[in-house]
């Protein structure tokens, strides 16, 4: 009789970590826990005087896995089958871009005790943007050069990624630069740090990571070049020294769990430990993802992911966030695109603007929710721009804020409540024409995470605003799934990852269809989001709006820098 094996599934999101323990013939999820960080706000380090700062400490990612394994192996061990030495593999996704400074023996400078208040020696998360200036300086240099870098990244470098945040930390931060051997990514620090493979020269380095966010890429070499990066600041090279030359796909191994760890989680240790990834390109794998297929992961932000095969002609399609070999499944390329904030509007309205706030948000997202869902399609007269944390895709530009069209004496809670979520919506829709403009079908959407399993009326505005079907995953975990289906496929359960996907993926919970009557609403609607786009995105000529948003940041920069001198 074949004895039943398990793999586990760790996910690293923006609040907290949550481990999965799966069964690896079918997928079934025999046990989760979630542990939530404990420094900041939420787990996010925040500043008043500066909006743009957003760090995590990394004690919290080791404290996460700690106590996130541990007491997944705990309950999974009530299941009548499952056995500690059953575990074949695990897989592991994290935020990203999250870089992380790091000593000469892959130890966070966080941890030290000269940079335990520091928040440059902190964690720079996914939605930290105050490297606007340096995305834009290495934009405009690899323009300049006639370099080849930008063309896989959508065109222009982003402050949510890798090297613009190194950069500003050497600009603004010149002691912790100099205390920083390496850079290193969550997800590959996580897998460095449970392997005990830390060492920055040899720890395995993902391909997802490097090349959505770091700027590598097989056709030049790999990363952008040392006279590239010391034209950017004269010794900034060094981290390119630093990182292994090869970065590689998560179906590899990057090596197994130390006894350590794995008496800290209670697992034998030299289980395999796949190469680590971003949370939304392992949610794709576990959506099921495979060409024509677009997976949107929607949480906090959202991810959207496609494949498309390795022997095949791609465009270079502009504005999105990578077309990258292999960073979501062998063989293909993986296509990211995304919003820099989805959930997280909402929760800001909940937590921030709407009445009664200071009650249970989930009771206020849901009273919320339900008094939107009575609203018709246009009856709340808005309309939003879903730029409160700038725009990922297809703009991207840090430096675009929120706007909300329409507001009379008649507007409600739930009117906003709706205008926002319609909007994330447009900008969902926005980057489906331009995906399918430069080439790429979209036949199907997939839309996994908190968000799209727990709220109904965001998918189906979403399904009425795209005019598509919106199937929904049926677990709460894909991501965390999809990790698991990685450490499946490292611990030989599986031959491949699309083996392992059609054993362990289930068919979809929910399928939302667009209704006609909204589709002809949200049609003329997204005409005049496009209109205001485009005006307040700086696209086209004339744009006689596309230096407002940031005219009112530069305004509120000075008067923060006069209140807090």
């Amino acid at each position: 009789m074949t004895t039943t094996s398990f793999s586990i599934g760790v996910d690293y999101g923006t609040n907290s970590v949550r481990a999965v323990v799966v069964d690896t013939a079918s997928g079934l999820e025999i046990a989760a826990a979630t542990h939530p960080y404990h420094h900041g706000t939420d787990g996010v380090i925040l500043d008043d005087r500066d909006p743009n700062l957003a760090r995590q400490h990394p004690a919290d990612y080791l404290d996460g896995f700690h106590h996130a394994v541990a007491n997944a192996v705990a309950l999974a061990s009530q299941h009548p089958h499952f056995r500690p030495e059953r575990v074949v593999g695990i897989g592991v996704d994290t935020t990203g871009s999250t870089p992380i400074p790091v000593d000469r023996q892959g130890t966070p400078l966080a941890l030290h005790p000269q940079f335990a208040n520091n928040p440059h020696a902190l964690a720079w998360l996914w939605k930290d943007h105050t490297a606007h200036q340096e995305a834009a300086d290495i934009s405009r240099l690899a323009t300049q050069q006639g370099l080849p870098y930008l063309a896989k990244c959508g065109g222009t470098y982003s402050s949510e990624w890798y090297w613009a945040k190194a950069l500003r930390c050497q600009r603004a931060a010149p002691d912790v630069a100099a205390a920083t051997y390496a850079w290193v990514e969550l997800c590959d620090f996580v897998v460095a740090t449970i392997t005990d493979t830390t060492d920055p020269h040899t720890l395995r380095r993902s391909i997802c990571a490097a090349g959505h966010k770091a700027l590598y890429h097989p056709a030049w070499g790999g990363l952008p070049s040392h006279d590239f990066l010391e034209q950017l600041h004269p010794g900034f090279s060094r981290f390119r020294d630093r990182f292994a030359p090869i970065a590689l796909p998560s179906h590899h191994t990057a090596g197994t769990l130390s006894a350590h760890w794995a008496q800290r989680v209670g697992l034998p240790p030299g289980i395999p430990v796949a190469v680590g990834a971003f949370d939304a390109h392992m949610g794709a794998v576990g959506a099921g993802i495979k060409p024509g297929t677009l997976v949107k992961i929607i949480g906090t932000s959202t991810c959207d992911c496609m494949v498309w095969p390795l022997d095949q002609p791609l465009a270079d399609i502009p504005g999105v966030c990578g077309i990258v070999p292999e960073s979501i499944l062998p063989g293909m390329y993986g296509i990211e695109a995304g919003q820099s904030a989805v959930g997280d509007i909402f929760n800001w309205f909940v937590q921030r603007i709407a009445p009664g706030r200071h009650a249970s948000p989930e009771l206020t997202h849901d009273a919320l929710s339900a008094a939107a869902a009575a609203l018709a399609p246009g009856e709340s007269g808005l309309l939003a721009l879903d730029w409160h944390n700038g725009n990922r895709t297809i703009l991207v530009d840090p430096l675009l804020t929120g706007l909300v069209v329409g507001e009379t004496l008649a507007t409600t809670p739930a009117h906003l409540y709706r205008a926002f979520i319609e909007a994330t919506a447009f900008g969902a829709l926005t980057i489906i024409d331009q995906i399918q403009r430069h080439g790429v079908s979209i036949n199907d959407i997939v839309a996994c995470g908190g968000i799209a399993s727990k709220n109904p009326l965001v998918m189906q505005i979403y399904a009425d605003i795209t005019n598509r079907p919106i199937k929904v995953t049926r677990s709460p975990q894909t991501c965390a799934l999809g990790a698991a289906i990685f450490g499946a496929v490292v611990g030989r359960a599986h031959p491949s990852v699309t083996a392992a996907q059609h054993a362990m993926c289930a068919p979809h919970a929910t399928i939302y269809q667009p209704r006609p009557d909204a589709v002809h609403v949200y049609s003329r609607l997204y005409a005049l989001y496009s209109r205001l786009h485009d005006a307040f995105g700086g696209r086209g000529q004339p744009a006689p709006l596309g230096d407002v948003m940031k005219q009112l940041i530069d305004i509120r920069r000075l008067a923060l820098a006069r209140s807090n001198p």
